[in-house]
């Protein structure tokens, strides 16, 4: 049974700093997907407008959020990305100190009947 959690995060307004966050994403380092793969995430997907950012991540039933954010402070190269994608990202308005992606509320799903 898997999960599924949207989270959102703001990129700085520059259309530079927005293409190079966008190429990393297609060259994103082995040591991080393994990251990802290995927390329990088996499927994430992000998506931009503007320079808003939308993330949906599939998690398998082992997966945490406070387990995956240990197993990162944990890893020097996964902290060497978060540094690196730091450069371009900005918190959204309404998050506290050092947050950066944040959970979305659902509040609509379509049901089948």
């Amino acid at each position: 049974m898997t999960r599924r959690y949207c989270l959102a995060l703001d990129l700085k307004d520059d259309p530079e700093l927005i293409a190079a966050y966008e190429r990393h994403h297609q060259r994103i380092w082995p040591e991080i997907t393994a990251s990802i793969r290995a927390s329990g995430i088996v499927d994430m997907e992000i998506y931009r407008t503007g320079n808003r950012l939308f993330m949906v991540m599939e998690v398998d039933e082992g997966f945490s959020f406070e387990a995956k954010g240990a197993a990162d402070l944990a890893d020097p190269k996964v902290q060497e990305w978060e540094t690196l994608m730091s450069t371009f990202q900005q918190a959204l308005p309404w998050t506290g100190p050092g947050e950066k992606w944040v959970r979305m509320k659902r509040i609509f799903k379509l049901e089948t009947t």
